[in-house]
């Protein structure tokens, strides 16, 4: 037993009575650059460790332990 279409419906018409049309909508603008900021901290993290490396390109082959370098 979900949820239906019915019940989604009556809980958007109160959520829009309660807060009003431009409270909600500001309120999606602010989640949606949230989700930007997010987005673009991600890509930001990514081209950070790909320039720690100063190749940017990924290494191949066996990890190796300091124990066993020192062999």
């Amino acid at each position: 037993m979900g949820i239906s279409w019915v019940q989604i419906l009556v809980v958007a018409v109160l959520l829009i009575l309660l807060f009003g049309r431009g409270r909600i909508s500001s309120l999606m603008g602010d989640v949606a650059r949230g989700i930007t900021s997010f987005r673009q901290g991600l890509r930001e993290g990514t081209d950070d460790a790909a320039s720690e490396d100063g190749s940017g390109q990924t290494i191949e082959g066996d990890a190796v332990t300091k124990s066993e370098e020192d062999k």
